[in-house]
């Protein structure tokens, strides 16, 4: 059915932090918006991760504009204390939110963006903006199909907490921030193997009484662009605050610290630096990628499948992206900083909208795809660290 009369200027799909605070930048313009979410609770995304989450940055550094984060400002908060922030953030602010509500297909025609929900519905925009967020689907190697059924698996979206695995031998594969902490956690009751792969930097949670966070800010880190030398290096480091997550600290907590896992047979799995052994449980924490399937847009992918944007802007007028991964600085994705994100991209669709400049950008965007220029990829698949 198509929602014959309301056309939407803007429809925003997803409705988790980087959804909710772009639609706070377009508050006083005079704009028709709608945001579309599938989860039924805003803040689901963070509800359904595993129960011991605290975020890496305290209340004072996590609020979005215009709202602060209660609680004590220097205090770390739960992944359930985020999901009730943004929740008061969208009543707060009496946000336009369509929840229960998934987009099964998105694609232009004759100028205008087609959205077609699972309930059947067709919603009709000027312009789109992806707001999906960074975890969408869990990388899992093809080693676990070649594990025996009776090693129960569990992936980093499915772990809650300890009481879903078996007693007896644990792997977690994955060495990021999102590994670390459940092999951590699994340890105290569990024996636990680490599958490492790259280096990884471990940086500290505090430094001369402040949080690293508030270094970062105040010495300008969090606005380094991914395209400068500086931001280059640090999205190739992709540090983690968390002394305790130092190898050498799991290791005292008697956990196994192994190579790359290479191959899974029964219940046996062999690592690359050849050790091996047999397991009763797995966790997948190598990642997760971008879902765009349902993105049927062909001149907003590249020749491998990826969507396409420079800074959240894509070579097709009228579409955008916030809250991806370094979409622009390393705080793109996270609260400290996906505000910044979604004033540059509100600040491009408005002008595109008001001043008849689409025609313009698809133009420059065309040329600048055809040189190579400007247009980039984004990263597939997001990794955990």
């Amino acid at each position: 059915m198509t929602l014959e009369g309301h056309m939407l200027d803007v429809l925003v799909i997803g409705a988790g932090q980087a959804g909710l605070v772009f639609a706070w930048q377009l508050r006083d313009a005079p704009l028709r918006l709608q945001l579309v979410d599938r989860a039924h609770r805003i803040g689901d995304s963070w509800r359904h991760r595993y129960d011991s989450l605290v975020l890496f940055s305290p209340r004072s550094l996590s609020a979005l504009p215009g709202l602060p984060f209660p609680g004590e400002p220097e205090g770390y908060p739960t992944k359930d204390e985020a999901a009730e922030y943004l929740d008061a953030y969208a009543r707060t602010f009496r946000l336009p939110v369509r929840l229960g509500t998934e987009v099964r297909r998105l694609w232009k025609e004759e100028g205008l963006f087609h959205a077609e929900t699972d309930g059947g519905e067709r919603l009709v925009a000027r312009a789109v903006v992806l707001a999906a967020g960074a975890f969408q689907e869990p990388v899992v190697p093809g080693a676990a199909r070649e594990l025996s059924p009776e090693v129960v698996q569990l992936t980093a979206a499915t772990y809650r907490n300890p009481r879903q695995l078996p007693a007896g031998r644990i792997l977690v594969v994955g060495d990021g921030a999102t590994g670390r902490q459940v092999a951590y956690e699994l340890a105290r009751e569990r024996e636990v193997w680490l599958a490492t792969g790259r280096r990884r930097v471990v940086a500290p949670q505090r430094l001369l009484g402040r949080d690293g966070f508030w270094w970062l800010l105040r010495l300008g880190v969090m606005r380094w662009s991914r395209e400068s030398a500086p931001g280059r290096l640090l999205r190739r480091l992709d540090p983690f605050p968390g002394p305790h997550l130092r190898l050498r600290r799991l290791r005292r907590q008697g956990i196994r610290v192994a190579g790359r896992l290479r191959e899974a047979r029964g219940r046996r799995v062999v690592f690359a630096d050849g050790r091996s052994t047999e397991v009763d449980g797995v966790l997948w924490a190598a990642g997760y990628r971008e879902r765009n399937d349902w993105v049927d847009i062909p001149a907003a992918k590249d020749e491998t499948g990826r969507l396409l944007e420079r800074r959240g802007v894509t070579p097709v007028p009228g579409l955008y992206f916030v809250g991806r991964d370094w979409l622009w600085t390393r705080g793109s994705a996270v609260l400290l900083g996906v505000h910044r994100d979604a004033a540059y991209v509100a600040r491009k669709l408005v002008d595109a909208l008001t001043s008849g400049t689409a025609r313009r950008g698809a133009r420059t965007a065309a040329a600048q795809k055809g040189r190579g220029e400007g247009i980039q990829g984004c990263v597939a698949p997001y990794q955990t660290s």
